[in-house]
Order: structure tokens, then C-alpha cells, then sequence
């Protein structure tokens, strides 16, 4: 390498910023503090560099929240003809003190009976009950059989999460009682099998509502909707969400829900325009939620959110178009080294035209959206819990071994 290469390729920082309360202008928050990181750390903005703000601080700002009155109140208008569903269905709903139980609370407070249909052996986004080696040894099969709250204890005894401790079944027993309706857990992989207890239907899936909706109806529901379309307007004054409704939620206090952002397209646009006008840089911008990816200790996948970026700039549209280094240097030019290795791998890369997808060139690569593999990376850097960096300043992102 020359002295005048660059010798780091992606940085990632974490932004500090104010505590973002109700009503505060978060796109000029957020740009004022990348821009003061900026200053005081020493480094300049570029074209390309990404700016991302968590959606947390975006729907605080927004003050979308609700309470679980709402919640309840909903639930009545759309099972109950505005009084207390008899019996709901609740089908497949994550395993999670702070994105369901306080949902459900407020779902039981608009019943009477609640029939909660837990997937098994582990909820849509990895959340164990079992593992897949006591469903064997148990002789069950779980796209057929169907339990009973108490064969499933009989076969497994109490179980708790490996992570919080927390035995579910338990617990959300508790949470529908304790807010006064009747409750009944079964276990089953069929949406279906609930319409043997009821026809009325919450679909409390996240990625997979659509399917289970469709097929719920087909198999005869009477009243079927999903958790997206639960509190998808205004009850009372509330927070809402047109698209997305209580998907994507956090427990904000005993009794509010801190709904997903709604329109937050201005946002991005706004903190974009706001670091043009200020360093001459035309940056990317992005809300970002949940990343997407599996946790191999307890097989989580953390995408609990609807989707991991619910607003970004049009440049971070599409996927990666990279050339995967390793086969250029082990396969390609295997027999170079040097600076004869670099000047043909360097020009390999100026000179890649087009989609690359299904050229050898390019195997190994990741096929995946850029929102999805920065909402990660900017999850992984901002945390969830006190680091009070909510803007994540990602640098170099987008740049190849020729830059």
C-alpha cells in the first residue's frame, strides 16, 4: 500500500443525544448531534455515510403511545360489537414480557375468556418453551399433535425461558386472570385448531399474519384480525399505527404501550437536507428497529419488529453488489501477488457492471436488503438498554478495497 491509502474501510459510531421527550424535533436532533460528534471527535461527513435513529426515540417524539384501555376498547369494537368478546382465540403470539404481556392485558381486559394458542416447540422468533430434543423424547409430533395446558405439563413439568427465567405459561395465565377473564392455553402448530374452541380470532403473529389470516378464514372463522389491525386508528385520542397497528410495540410503563412510528418518511428527509445544508455531504438516513439476525446461544431470532427500517432515504435501496475478495485472491489470481494482485483485483472491482447475483465472482456474498444488514449493525451498536446513543453514524459503508 501507498502512504496515501486509506487503512480503515466501515466505522460505526454510537451518536449520544438529549433524552428525546414528547413533541421535541428529532430530525434536528439528530443531525445537531452527529454534527457536534463530529466537531468533537475530529472527523468529517461524506457522501454515503449513513445516519440511523432508533424508532424508539422517533415514536416518542411522535407521542404514539397507548394505553391498555385502548387496547381493550379495541378488542370490544371488533369482537364484541362494542362489549366483551365471550371468547377470543389468541393464536400464536411471542413469548415476551415487554412486547406481548402488556398487549395482552389489555386484550383480556376486553373479554371474557381468552384462548391463548402457543406455537410449539418455540414461538415465531425462537422463543423456546421445549427444544426440539424433549418434543422427540416425548414421542410428539408438532405439526399433528395438539395439548392441553395440562398434558403439556404432565409431559414437561414447569419451563422457563433459558434467558429471563420466565415460565410463559404460567405467566400469561396469570396476566388474563388477573385482568378478570377466564383463561385456557393449548398448544398446536395449526392456526385452525383454535375454531374447536372459538371462531373469533386474534392473529398475534408477526411475519406470517397474512397466511394465518387467510387461512383462518378459509377454515370458517367468523371474525378474524390481526394485531395489525388492532389500535390501526385512533381509540379515544391514542396513539395509533395505520399500517402496523400493536405490531412492533414496547411496554412503556404498567399501562402504556409505546406504539411502532408512524409516517416517519419526513424525518429521514428532513435530517438529510439538515447535514446537506450544513457540511455539503449528501447522507443516507434511516429509522431502524429490530435487526435480523440469530442468536446461536438460545436460537432467537431478534426480529420481533414488522420490519427492521420503517423509513430510509432512496439510496439505501437494493441489496449489496460486491465481489467476494477471498475467490479473486485464492481461485481467480491465485498465482499473483503483491502489487500485481491488487492492481488486478483492484480492477476486477472498477470494472464490475450490473447485478452480480449468480456470477462466481460474487459467491459467498450477502443477498440481503442494505435497510436489513444496517438496521443490524446499527441494532448490535445502539443496544437496548444504557448506552444513550439512539443515532448510529455508520462511515465507509459503502466503500470497496479501490477506495
Amino acid at each position: 500500500m501507498s502512504n496515501n491509502d486509506r487503512r480503515v474501510g466501515t466505522v460505526v459510531r454510537g451518536v449520544r443525544c438529549p433524552i428525546i421527550r414528547q413533541g421535541d424535533d428529532i430530525a434536528a436532533i439528530a443531525a445537531d448531534s452527529v454534527l457536534e460528534a463530529a466537531k468533537a471527535e475530529g472527523f468529517s461527513l461524506r457522501d454515503r455515510d449513513v445516519i440511523a435513529i432508533t424508532e424508539s426515540v422517533v415514536a416518542r417524539s411522535q407521542g404514539n403511545y397507548a394505553s391498555v384501555q385502548s387496547i381493550a376498547d379495541d378488542i370490544c369494537a371488533k369482537f364484541g360489537g362494542g362489549q366483551k368478546c365471550e371468547c377470543l382465540g389468541v393464536v400464536f403470539p411471542i413469548l415476551s414480557r415487554n412486547r406481548f404481556a402488556i398487549l395482552l392485558r389489555g386484550i383480556a381486559m376486553g373479554c371474557k375468556k381468552v384462548v391463548i394458542q402457543l406455537s410449539y416447540p418455540s414461538d415465531e422468533v425462537g422463543n423456546a418453551l421445549v427444544t426440539l430434543d424433549q418434543i422427540d423424547e416425548a414421542g410428539l409430533d408438532p405439526y399433528r399433535d395438539v395439548l392441553t395446558a395440562a398434558r403439556f405439563r404432565e409431559l414437561f413439568g414447569e419451563t422457563k425461558h433459558e434467558f429471563t427465567g420466565v415460565d410463559y405459561v404460567a405467566y400469561y395465565t396469570e396476566l388474563v386472570e388477573s385482568a378478570g377473564a377466564e383463561c385456557e392455553i393449548v398448544f398446536a402448530n395449526h392456526a385452525a385448531d383454535v375454531l374447536k374452541y372459538t371462531d373469533h380470532v386474534l392473529a398475534c403473529d408477526i411475519h406470517t399474519r397474512a397466511r394465518t389470516k387467510r387461512l383462518l378464514q378459509k377454515a370458517g372463522a367468523k371474525v378474524v384480525y390481526g394485531l395489525d389491525d388492532i389500535l390501526s386508528a385512533p381509540v379515544n385520542g391514542s396513539g395509533c399505527n395505520e399500517k402496523y397497528g400493536l405490531l412492533g410495540s414496547n411496554k412503556s410503563t404498567e399501562d402504556t404501550v409505546k406504539l411502532f412510528p408512524r409516517d416517519c418518511r419526513g424525518v429521514v428527509l428532513e435530517v438529510q437536507k439538515r447535514i446537506l445544508d450544513a457540511t455539503g455531504a449528501k447522507v443516507e438516513v434511516m429509522v431502524y428497529g429490530d435487526g435480523a439476525f440469530k442468536d446461536p446461544q438460545g436460537k432467537i431470532w431478534e426480529l420481533a419488529d414488522p420490519v427492521t427500517t420503517p423509513a430510509h432515504t432512496d439510496g439505501l435501496i437494493g441489496t449489496p453488489n460486491e465481489l467476494k475478495l477471498k475467490y479473486l485472491a485464492d481461485d481467480k489470481y491465485k498465482d499473483l501477488s503483491g502489487e500485481a494482485l491488487k492492481d488486478a483485483i483492484s480492477a476486477d472491482i472498477r470494472a464490475k457492471q450490473g447485478a452480480l447475483v449468480g456470477k462466481m465472482a460474487s459467491e459467498g456474498t450477502t443477498p440481503r436488503q442494505l435497510t436489513d444488514l444496517l438496521a443490524s449493525l446499527c441494532d448490535l451498536t445502539s443496544g437496548s438498554g444504557d448506552k444513550g446513543t439512539p443515532v448510529v453514524l455508520v462511515q465507509g459503508y459503502f466503500d470497496n478495497y479501490t477506495n
